[in-house]
């Protein structure tokens, strides 16, 4: 499953994310994996979720991020959910083609390992393709 929240900066997107990966990680059944593009938020994680800062490691594409991605999954067979906050300040190019590819990809990835993705955006979801229109909440 991909699911993407998308809106406005301020919208409250972050704090929604958050407190998603904190339920999950106290209701589900694996690990949950949190990717930001800093460390404010580690404090606000609950402690078995596993947090990624991506600063270091700059993304200049969506096919860098799934190779990061599979990265991550390499490491770790028990995976249940990865939360990536701010997905257009983590890949420094995504324009539309690539959003539908990269939503395409975390869904063949989510499906053949059980994983559920769930992404922030800072942009309107009248601004992102009607190609994965599906995937908003």
């Amino acid at each position: 499953m991909v699911q993407i929240l998308a809106g406005e900066k301020g919208e409250g997107k972050t704090k929604k994310l958050l407190e998603m990966a904190n339920n999950a990680a106290k209701t589900g059944n694996g690990c949950v994996v949190y990717i930001d593009d800093d460390s404010r938020h580690i404090y606000d994680l609950d402690h078995s979720v596993r947090f990624v800062e991506v600063a270091e490691f700059p993304l200049a594409n969506y096919r860098e991020l799934i190779g990061f991605i599979y990265g991550i999954l390499s490491q770790n067979s028990d995976i249940e959910k990865i939360f990536i906050d701010g997905i257009f300040k983590i890949v420094e190019k995504l324009d539309s083609e690539d959003i539908i590819k990269l939503v395409a990809k975390l869904k063949a990835i989510g499906d053949k390992y059980g994983i559920d993705f769930i992404a922030a955006a800072n942009t309107l979801p009248t601004d992102l393709p009607k190609e994965i229109a599906n995937v908003l909440i």
